[in-house]
């Protein structure tokens, strides 16, 4: 029913999940052209030109995972992979110093890491609701999950003021996925998995 939803300690489980998913997002959106900017680039246009290329190589990303989710009915992993993905690619940016191609591998491996989850993520709760607590449990994670979009790009404006630089805000960008990755094994494959 729609009133155990709010008890089901799943509901939880999926919203934390949902939530590092879209705070790897955030982060990744809201900062990539100050990411690439320090990184060494100038010049308006090629900050917006190279930002297009790791969305590109993340359109790739969500068209590989998703038809091979289908195509084997397996979703965690689906899932967990994007993540660790995206993870190393956060790694790799904070690491990357003033190399503009080492940042923009890793900008974008971490985009499709992040991106990537988004869409798979929604087999995961599927798979255990239905009917009208399918709805609401739907609204009750990305609800929790939203609130994602106001902590990310505050947070790590934060940490970037704190520390005068994205360094640290990048390891704490992957480790929210790590987290994440590894919430998601919680979830017993015999559930989600066809």
């Amino acid at each position: 029913s729609v009133a155990q939803i709010f008890k089901d300690p799943r509901m939880l489980l999926l919203s934390l999940i949902y939530f590092c998913v879209i705070m790897g997002q955030y982060g990744l959106t809201f900062w990539m052209p100050t990411l690439i900017k320090a990184s060494g680039v100038s010049g308006v246009l090629n900050i917006g030109l190279l930002s297009a290329v790791p969305y590109i190589v993340a359109i790739f990303a969500m068209l590989g995972f998703g038809r091979s989710s289908d195509r084997t009915g397996e979703r965690r992993w689906h899932v967990i992979i994007p993540m660790l993905m995206g993870a190393v690619g956060y790694l790799i940016v904070a690491m990357s110093g003033e190399h503009v191609a080492v940042a923009l591998i890793g900008l974008s491996l971490a985009a499709a890491g992040v991106i990537t989850p988004g869409p798979l993520f929604w087999a995961l709760p599927s798979a255990f609701l239905v009917g009208s607590a399918a709805a609401a449990g739907v609204a009750a994670i990305n609800a929790f999950a939203g609130l994602a979009g106001f902590v990310s790009p505050y947070f790590i404006g934060w940490l970037r003021d704190l520390t005068h630089s994205s360094t640290i805000a990048m390891y704490v960008s992957a480790g929210v996925l790590l987290i994440g990755a590894l919430l998601v094994l919680a979830i017993p494959a015999k559930l989600v998995n066809r």
